[in-house]
C-alpha cells in the first residue's frame, strides 16, 4: 500500500504538472492570436495613420500599430528568457516553493495587469506580458525535476513537459476563440488569475520544498499530506529534513565540475549558439506572423484569422511531438552498456541524434518559411512546431545529461539568458523589414536560413567527443 500511495502521489505530480505547463506556462507565445484581439479591440489604434495610395485613395497605414506589437513580444520573449538566469538561481538556491510563489505572484500580476489595461492604456501591455512570461517559465523550470521521479524515463518527461509548455501558446487562440464568441478580453484573463488558487494548491501539496534528487532515493517524501494539523507538521518538518539531505547528498556525488568550469565549457558555449540561432529564427517568425500573413493575403481579415487559427492549433501538437525527442534521448536506458561506458557517457551519445534532427528541422522550417506562398505556410507551421518542441526539450535534456545536477536551475537560466540576449538581434531585423525592405521579410529570411547552418556545429562536436572517449576507452582496454 504504501508503494501504491506514492505511485500515487508521483502519477498526481506528473499529471498536474503536465496540465500547468499545458494550460499556462508559455501561453505569451501565442501572441499571433491575442494580437488579432488586441486590433479589434483597438490597441495602439493611435498609430494607424491615413495615408495617399493609387489613384489618391486614402489608405490606412497601420505599420506603427504592428511594429508596437512586435515590440511587445520582442520585450517579453527577451525577458521571458533573460530573467531565467536570475529565477534559476532562485530554484537553485531557496528551492520550489519560493520559486514557485514568486512565479505565481508574477504570472498573476500579468494577468490582472491585461485585464484590467484598455485601448487608452496600450502601453500596460509591455510590462503584462513581461511579468506574464517570467512567471510562466517559473512554472517550467520547477516542473522539469518530476522528471526525476521516473528514472529511465527522466529525458521524456523533461521534453514532454517543454512540449506542453510550447502547446500552451494555444490558450490565446482559445481566448480568441472566445472573444470572437462574445466573451471579453478581461473576463478571460480574470479567470486565468483566479486559476492561480490551483498553481498554490500543487506548490504546498504536490511539489517539495526543495528539490527532487536525481538519482531518486526510495525513501524520498515531498509534500504535504492531508490530516491532523499536528501530524502535518511533523510530516512538513521531516520533509524538509529529508529533502535537504537528499539534495546535499546528491550535490555531493554529482558535483564533478564547479559552476564556472561548466560554463567555460565547450559543449556550454557551443549549446548556447545552437539555442541562440535556432531561437532567433523562431522569435523573428512569430514577430512577423501577422504583417506576413497580411502582406500574402493583400490584407483580407477572414483569410489572416484563417491562418492564424491554423498556426495556434498546431501550437497544440508541440506535446505531442515533444516526447519523440525525450524517446531518443532515453532509447537506450534499461540497456547494457559496453564496459568502462559510462552513464553520462551513454547519454550524451543518445544526444547526438537529438541535436542534429533539431538542427536539420530548422534549416528546413527556415527554408519554407522564406517562401513567400500563402499555402505552403501550413507545412512551415507543422515544422514550426516540431521544431520548436524539439528545441527547449532537447536543450532542458542535454542540461541535465552534460552537467552536475545541483547546477541545472544556474545552467538553464543562463543558456536562456545569453540567449535572449541574442535574440535582440529580432529587433533590428523587426525594424528593417519595417522600414528599408517594405514589409517584405525575403531577404533576412534568407540571412537566417544560412545562420541557422551552424548549428549543426554542436551536434558534430558532441559526436566527435563520443567517438573520442570511446577510442580512449578501447586503447586502455587492449593495453
Amino acid at each position: 500500500m504504501p508503494g501504491l500511495g506514492k505511485s500515487l502521489r508521483h502519477g498526481l505530480t506528473f499529471a498536474t504538472g503536465l496540465v500547468e505547463c499545458l494550460c499556462f506556462a508559455g501561453a505569451v507565445f501565442g501572441w499571433a492570436s491575442l494580437v488579432f484581439v488586441l486590433k479589434t479591440e483597438g490597441y495602439f489604434s493611435s498609430q494607424c495613420v491615413n495615408t495617399t495610395g493609387v489613384n489618391a485613395t486614402q489608405v490606412l497605414d497601420c505599420s506603427g500599430q504592428d511594429e508596437q506589437f512586435s515590440l511587445v513580444f520582442t520585450i517579453a520573449s527577451f525577458i521571458n528568457n533573460f530573467l531565467t538566469l536570475p529565477n534559476g538561481f532562485l530554484f537553485d538556491w531557496f528551492g520550489t516553493t519560493v520559486a514557485r510563489l514568486f512565479g505565481i505572484f508574477l504570472y498573476t500580476m500579468g494577468t490582472l495587469m491585461v485585464a484590467f489595461s484598455t485601448a487608452a492604456s496600450s502601453n500596460l501591455l509591455f510590462p503584462a506580458l513581461s511579468v506574464l512570461s517570467a512567471g510562466g517559465i517559473l512554472f517550467l523550470i520547477t516542473n522539469m525535476q518530476v522528471g526525476n521521479l521516473f528514472g529511465s524515463r527522466r529525458s521524456t518527461i523533461i521534453t514532454l513537459y517543454n512540449g506542453a509548455f510550447d502547446s500552451s501558446s494555444a490558450l490565446f487562440l482559445v481566448i480568441k476563440l472566445l472573444h470572437e464568441s462574445g466573451v471579453s478580453l478581461r473576463s478571460s484573463f480574470l479567470f486565468l488569475s483566479a486559476c492561480s488558487v490551483i498553481h498554490l494548491f500543487r506548490t504546498f501539496f504536490l511539489m517539495p520544498r526543495h528539490h527532487i534528487p536525481y538519482p531518486l532515493p526510495d525513501d524520498f517524501p515531498y509534500g504535504m499530506t492531508c490530516g491532523k494539523s499536528k501530524t502535518l507538521n511533523l510530516e512538513t518538518s521531516g520533509n524538509t529534513v529529508t529533502e535537504e539531505t537528499h539534495l546535499h547528498k546528491d550535490v555531493t556525488v554529482q558535483q564533478e565540475k564547479s559552476f564556472r568550469e561548466c560554463v567555460m565549457s565547450r559543449f556550454f558555449v557551443l549549446h548556447v549558439l545552437w539555442l541562440s540561432v535556432i531561437q532567433l529564427r523562431h522569435y523573428f517568425f512569430i514577430g512577423t506572423l501577422n504583417p506576413l500573413l497580411q502582406r500574402l493575403t493583400a490584407g483580407d481579415p477572414s483569410l489572416v484569422s484563417q491562418y492564424i487559427n491554423a498556426f495556434a492549433l498546431t501550437q497544440l501538437c508541440g506535446v505531442l511531438c515533444a516526447p519523440w525527442n525525450g524517446l531518443i534521448m532515453d532509447r537506450h536506458k534499461g540497456k547494457p552498456r559496453a564496459a568502462g561506458d559510462s552513464e553520462q557517457e551513454a547519454d550524451l551519445r543518445a544526444s547526438v541524434l537529438s541535436l542534429f534532427l533539431t538542427a536539420l528541422q530548422c534549416l528546413l522550417f527556415s527554408i519554407c518559411a522564406s517562401i513567400p506562398y500563402l499555402p505552403l505556410q501550413y507545412l512551415t507551421f507543422v515544422l514550426q512546431v516540431l521544431n520548436r518542441s524539439f528545441l527547449y526539450g532537447g536543450n532542458a535534456a542535454f542540461i541535465s545529461v552534460a552537467f552536475p545536477s545541483c547546477h541545472f536551475g544556474k545552467l538553464f537560466g543562463l543558456v536562456l539568458a545569453m540567449s535572449a540576449v541574442f535574440s535582440i538581434l529580432q529587433y533590428p531585423f523587426l525594424a528593417l523589414v519595417n522600414g528599408p525592405l517594405e514589409g517584405n521579410p525575403l531577404y533576412v529570411n534568407i540571412a537566417l536560413t544560412l545562420l541557422s547552418l551552424v548549428t549543426f556545429i554542436h551536434p558534430l562536436s558532441v559526436f566527435l567527443h563520443c567517438r573520442s572517449l570511446a577510442s580512449l576507452r578501447a586503447i586502455s582496454t587492449s593495453s
